[in-house]
């Protein structure tokens, strides 16, 4: 089981990226994972950005509600993180990560999570 993220970058504030989140190992299982975003500011705790379910159904953190938007594509075994209005307050290492089965879903509690990519970095500049 691997999870790659990509599309990281310097941005200007109020500038917009697209994560994406490649995963492979979970074959056709893949489409009925819970998966999340979450992120990691210097000296700071991870926390959780955003989750999506099987059914599509989705939980934001109140910081990135209305900017982000989480989606996936099953086909390509793929999450994303749409970010828009980018702020400075959101520069941070970006990982994806997927739900321990069994457990619960469509949550921001990392302790939930199994399996973790290797992070990208996002820096916004003011």
């Amino acid at each position: 089981v691997r999870l790659v993220e990509s599309g990281g970058g310097s941005v200007q504030a109020g500038g917009s990226l697209t994560l994406s989140c490649e995963a492979s190992g979970f074959g056709y299982a893949y489409s009925r994972y819970c998966l999340g975003w979450f992120r990691q500011a210097p000296g700071q705790a991870r926390e959780g950005v955003a989750t999506i379910d099987r059914t599509t159904a989705t939980i934001y953190a109140d910081s990135v509600k209305g900017r982000f938007t989480v989606s996936r594509d099953n086909d390509k075994s793929t999450l994303y993180l749409r970010m828009e209005d980018l702020k400075p307050a959101d520069s941070a290492i970006y990982y994806c990560a997927v739900v321990r089965p069994g457990t619960m879903c469509l949550t921001l509690m990392e302790a939930h999570y199994d399996y973790w990519g290797q992070g990208t970095q996002v820096t916004v500049a003011s």
